[in-house]
C-alpha cells in the first residue's frame, strides 16, 4: 500500500466531510464486520474509515431514522432515571396508628 495516496485520500475525504461529526454506515468485511450498523463518529474518524473500505457516510434517511431511535432511547434512559429516583414509604397500618397518637412527652 502506498501511504503517501492513502494519506493524500484520507485528508481529501477529510476535507470534502464538512460537519465535525457525521453519521456512518458500515460495510460487510472479511474479518467479520457487519453490513449497515449506523454510528456516529467525528471527521477524522469518518474520512479514515471511508478511505479503508470500511464505512461510507449514511443516507439522509438513515441519518434521520438513526436519529429518532437514539432520542428515544435517550427519553426512556431519562424517564427510568427519573422513576428509580422514586421513593416510596411503606406505611403500615400499625405504625400509621402510632404516629397519629401523641406520646406523653409531646403534648401540646
Amino acid at each position: 500500500m502506498d501511504l503517501k495516496a492513502f494519506y493524500q485520500k484520507l485528508r481529501k475525504i477529510e476535507t470534502e466531510i464538512i460537519e465535525p461529526f457525521v453519521i456512518i454506515a458500515s460495510k460487510e468485511t472479511p474479518d467479520g464486520g457487519r453490513a449497515g450498523v449506523l454510528t456516529e463518529v467525528g471527521r477524522r474518524i469518518a474520512a479514515r474509515m471511508i478511505a479503508e473500505g470500511v464505512a461510507s457516510l449514511a443516507e439522509e434517511a438513515e441519518v434521520s431514522r438513526f436519529r429518532a431511535e437514539i432520542a428515544a432511547a435517550r427519553r426512556e434512559a431519562e424517564q427510568q432515571a427519573i422513576a428509580s429516583k422514586l421513593q416510596v414509604t411503606v406505611v403500615t397500618e400499625g405504625k400509621s396508628k402510632k404516629a397519629a397518637v401523641p406520646s406523653a412527652g409531646q403534648r401540646d
